[in-house]
């Protein structure tokens, strides 16, 4: 008798499990379309960037927009507030040709930063008379408790031996008072994506700051700064020049590149967080050499540089000599931007200190480097670099990533006039700000229609799953489920999560729904194809160097799936309702308050926050999720557990629409859909 109900089942299994083969496949092939889209997107971007600017005047007229932008992309916009720097000297090493100080300054309150001030020595022992050039260097990553700055002594040890003041500036990350790089890179702290949170905003902060010092030094010529570093501190040194023309002239070192070549090359992996600003205007990293122009600007690479490739750090170049080439009859003389590279990898060479010096000596000397003069042979220990006894109590070092930003507060109205101007604010902003890669062009859905029949969901409904582009090379899967009699019926789209398709037909809790709804399941892009956390950091951050998020690509599926039931699902339903889990939910919310056909959304188990969860680019600046759920008034917001105590600021927007119940509770999907009405 088992034999027997073995053969008889022998068909369904083999076809479950057919079904599921070819399932898994088209799953991985979706996924790695969707890593080419990544990868052809940030080509597109860098093929434009700087392409709209055709004169001076243009980029003139330009100028001032983009380096606000700038500011924005990372986390500077509006700058903190310029509070006093209560700077300490805590020692100082008298050495044969220069003295070292120790410093300490707190760029914004209880926000501690370290550093080496070194200053020339005549061989009488004293300063030389007037003002000396100067020299900011920015370390790059080199660990060390007592600060990165001992493992660069060298650099600032010549220039002090050779003429120049030099201050040389802890990382926040390797610093006295340690604080976090690798937020997104190592530790899923996604919520530095919704508030637009990048290190580099800090480390050009704490630069800017450093540059305030300077000029408070009787010693510095303020009008002769120079900025130099290598790796982040190369990358900070392009930031800072670019948004603060007190730098007079840069030689940023292994740090030059542009998205398109680091999506080609994929290495995302191998940076630090604090190398990337988050790129909500679609720009690329020439616009930052953009900014520093008609300012003396020398990049210095390795063509066998992993982190920063040769395609990239020749096509910044080029770009940005272009606008270079428009301040020439203005800035006659020898040129103000140059490329060098060497066949090295990521480090220093000796070629690269050579070329830096070179150009502060031209450009903050007026004179001719000479190469004989040696490098200091004395290294310093650590120890007595050290400017802090121990950690200052009251430091903010290890929280810096969740205050520099400002957020977002939400607001309490007592009528719906004021609320009502708030949310088409509102909305213009999470245009603007979140949303701003959304394309203005809808591309075809390309719909195709897989040889799977659905096996026994037949019986409950019409069954058909299908393939369609939401983006151009972007394809999404999706099983539409239609009544059997086929009067009016309202639509559900279920929107699927990592991990909720354990069986690739598991429709229990869709049961009672089942020819009462037309019911579309979804898998929006990256909820099919299994990836570990390391790989979902790599895709993640990538996306950011095209503007968006997984999650916001996520709500662009909904929204074209919703587009898709209309015209090519044909049912054009006066009532759809969107089902999401978790963050889906949230996302399905986004889609909702996005387009005005969606009239429920149900929710289960959402978060309260972005802070939490979905990671959404900047929208921590601009809102949170209970204002998103407000927004979503007057149409019914359902729940199928508890409510995070945060919506109670819905709540009172829908008390003011009149709509008390238009936000509930339900202990089911079927129970929040109302089947027994249908």
């Amino acid at each position: 008798m088992t034999i027997e109900r073995t053969l008889r089942a022998f068909p369904l299994l083999l076809f479950l499990c057919v079904t599921h083969v070819q399932a898994q496949e088209s799953a991985a092939n979706r996924h790695r379309m969707f890593v080419e889209y990544l990868k052809k997107t940030a080509a597109e971007i860098s093929a434009r960037s700087l392409t709209q600017i055709q004169s001076l005047e243009s980029w003139e007229k330009q100028r001032a927009v983009w380096r606000r932008r700038l500011l924005s992309m990372l986390g500077l916009d509006p700058l903190p507030k310029r509070t006093p720097l209560d700077v300490q000297i805590t020692g100082s090493l008298e050495r044969p040709d220069y003295r070292i100080e120790k410093i300490v300054f707190q760029s914004l309150p209880r926000l501690y930063v370290t550093g080496n001030f070194y200053l020339p020595k005549k061989p009488s022992g004293r300063l030389p008379a007037g003002r000396l050039p100067a020299i900011l260097y920015l370390c790059g990553h080199s660990p060390h408790p007592l600060g990165a700055k001992w493992d660069y002594q060298d650099r600032a040890a010549w220039f002090a031996s050779n003429g120049y003041a030099c201050l040389v500036l802890d990382t926040l990350e390797f610093g006295e008072v340690a604080g976090i790089h690798h937020g997104i890179h190592d530790l899923n702290m996604w919520h530095w994506l919704s508030l637009g949170y990048t290190p580099a905003g800090t480390e050009v902060w704490n630069a800017m700051r450093a540059l305030d010092y300077l000029e408070t030094r009787p010693e510095v010529d303020k009008d002769r700064i120079g900025l130099t570093g290598i790796s982040g501190g190369g990358a900070i040194t392009w930031y800072t020049a670019a948004v603060d023309e007190r730098v007079a002239a840069a030689a940023p070192v292994c740090s030059t590149y542009a998205f398109g070549s680091q999506a080609a090359h994929w290495v995302a992996s191998g940076q630090c967080d604090c190398i990337y600003f988050h790129n909500t205007y679609l720009e690329d990293f020439p616009i930052v050499g953009a900014l520093i122009a008609p300012r003396p600007l020398i990049m210095l690479s390795g063509r066998r540089d992993p982190d920063f490739p040769p395609d990239g750090y020749h096509e910044v170049f080029s770009k940005v000599k272009r606008i270079y080439d428009f301040y020439s009859e203005k800035t006659a003389g020898p040129e103000r931007v140059r490329e060098v590279d060497a066949d090295v990898g990521h480090t220093d060479a000796p070629l690269f200190l050579k070329e830096a010096r070179q150009w502060m000596h031209r450009w903050l000397r007026k004179s001719n480097y000479q190469d004989d003069a040696p490098d200091p042979g004395q290294k310093e220990r650590a120890e007595d670099l050290a400017c802090l006894p121990k950690v200052p109590g009251d430091a903010v070092n290890y929280q810096i990533h969740n205050l520099l930003i400002p957020v977002a507060t939400l607001k309490n109205f007592s009528s719906l006039g004021p609320w009502k101007q708030r949310r088409e604010e509102l909305l213009r902003q999470l245009k603007e700000q979140v949303f701003r890669w959304f394309p203005q062009n809808k591309t075809s859905f390309d719909t195709h229609v897989t040889r799977n029949d659905g096996g026994w969901a037949a019986r409950y409904a019409d069954y058909k799953e299908v393939e369609f582009s939401t983006e151009p090379g972007v394809r999404v899967r999706a099983q539409l489920l239609r009544p059997k009699h086929r009067s009016p019926k309202p639509a559900l789209i279920y929107v699927k999560r990592p991990g909720d398709s354990i069986y690739f037909l598991d429709l229990d809790e869709l049961l009672p729904v089942l020819g009462r709804y037309h019911v579309l399941i979804l898998n929006p892009r990256m909820t099919e194809h299994p990836v570990t956390a390391f790989e979902y950091a790599e895709i993640e951050r990538s996306a950011s160097w095209i503007g968006r998020t997984v999650a916001s690509m996520q709500i662009w599926d909904i929204l074209r799936a919703i587009d898709w039931l209309a015209s090519e699902g044909q049912i054009p339903s006066a009532s759809i309702s969107l089902y999401g889990k978790g963050d889906m939910g949230i996302l399905a919310l986004y889609a909702g308050l996005l387009d005005e056909r969606v009239s429920r959304v149900i929710l289960n188990d959402p978060p309260g926050s972005h802070w939490q969860r979905p990671a959404l680019l900047n929208v921590l600046r601009v809102t949170d999720i209970p204002e998103i759920a407000a927004a979503f008034a007057p149409r019914q917001i359902v729940c199928l557990t508890p409510l995070p105590e945060s919506c109670h600021h819905a709540r009172q927007i829908y008390k003011l629409h009149r709509q008390p119940a238009g936000i509930i509770q339900a202990a089911s999907l079927s129970e929040a859909l109302r089947v027994w009405d249908y």
